[in-house]
């Protein structure tokens, strides 16, 4: 705690009572939507837990729009953002018909989109349906992005669709980067690139290990490199040349309300929830089907968010191992949910990694 400066701890303890104020209303803010398990790219990163199967059809757009119905009395869908994510949401032929149903619905709506399907025909087709948002996956320069994501043209493809959004108007969109041990060496230049090509705003994370990268060093950033990572972050902002944030997760102590525009709070199953492919109902798509809640195929969406999300929202639970004894729990209350494993071992501590 002395290394946290007071202005700053002050600051925590308004956030922490406002996050606990959160949790017994829990309003639904954001819901995702896993569309799809289908996907164009062969990431090395994949944060599927290996329950996941491809083969898988894709769930069909009227259930998920019964379940929105389902939701809209209770809610004003004006206040309440639907992402759409998968696999990759842009195989889906029907998602602009999806998006329009959205809509009509008064509900905002956006996609997160590898961009290798991004084209001026599909990105007009999708602002004639009503997105507002999009944000694109970009995880390095040429040869680190494409050795990431297994295809030797998605680089390629994903800035000549970030280009598009560049000349896109009334649409809030961003950069995404995972960060690994290729690519942290070559950030400097990413960010110039990114600022060269029109990009104003760059979110990144790094990786956990889990699915497909869970047995991969090379993905993982050591301790050194995440601290040097922050102060990057740090430094970036200052300039003010492209506004760039770390992730929601994970409680970073010294660097809080440094590194991004918000104090860490994990909002997976208090403001954020998640429809999977398969009907299952979550907190947010990367938490492990350990802590998974219902399916829409057997329960009501609301009745399971506002009575069965009580592992999210009492997190006495996680005060085991290191976080014990930890003078930071109240703050962190044991990191991020999709950063424990299946008995609830949380897998690394941000704090103990600087």
């Amino acid at each position: 705690m002395a290394t946290i400066p007071l202005r700053t701890r002050l600051a925590l303890k308004l956030e922490q009572r406002l996050h606990q104020n959160l949790k017994k209303v829990h309003p639904l803010r954001q819901l995702f939507w896993e569309c799809t398990l289908r996907c164009n790219v062969n990431c090395l990163h994949c944060g599927s837990d290996c329950k996941h199967d491809a083969s898988k059809a894709d769930m069909p757009a009227q259930d998920f729009l019964r379940v929105i119905d389902s939701i809209t009395p209770h809610v004003d869908p004006r206040y309440v953002m639907i992402m759409i994510s998968g696999g990759e949401p842009l195989v889906r032929r029907d998602l602009e018909e999806v998006g329009r149903e959205l809509h009509r619905r008064q509900y905002p709506w956006g996609i997160v989109t590898n961009g290798l399907l991004l084209t001026r025909e599909r990105l007009n087709s999708l602002l004639a349906a009503g997105m507002l948002s999009i944000t694109v996956s970009l995880d390095g320069l040429e040869e680190d992005h494409n050795w990431m994501r297994g295809h030797q043209h998605s680089f390629e493809k994903a800035v000549q669709g970030i280009r598009l959004l560049t000349l896109t108007d009334g649409l809030a969109w961003d950069v995404v980067t995972c960060v690994n041990r290729r690519s942290i060496k070559r950030l400097n230049e990413l960010k110039e690139f990114l600022i060269s090509i029109g990009v104003r705003e760059w979110r990144v994370f790094t990786i956990v290990p889990m699915g497909r990268a869970a047995g991969n060093a090379e993905l993982q950033l050591n301790n050194e490199e995440f601290r040097s990572l922050m102060d990057f972050i740090v430094a970036t902002r200052k300039e003010g040349r492209i506004l760039m944030s770390y992730s929601c997760e994970g409680f970073l102590g010294e660097y809080e309300g440094r590194v991004r525009d918000h104090f860490y709070s994990c909002q997976a199953g208090i403001t954020v929830g998640s429809i999977l492919h398969d009907g299952t109902i979550s907190g947010c798509m990367s938490i492990r089907y350990d802590y998974r809640q219902g399916n829409i195929y057997e329960d009501d969406f609301m009745d399971v968010w506002n009575n069965r999300f009580q592992v999210y929202r009492n997190r006495d639970w996680a005060r085991r191992d290191g976080c014990a004894d930890c003078k930071m729990f109240s703050y962190c209350e044991g990191n991020a949910m999709h950063l424990h494993d299946d008995e609830g071992r949380l897998m690394f501590c941000h704090l103990d990694r600087m």
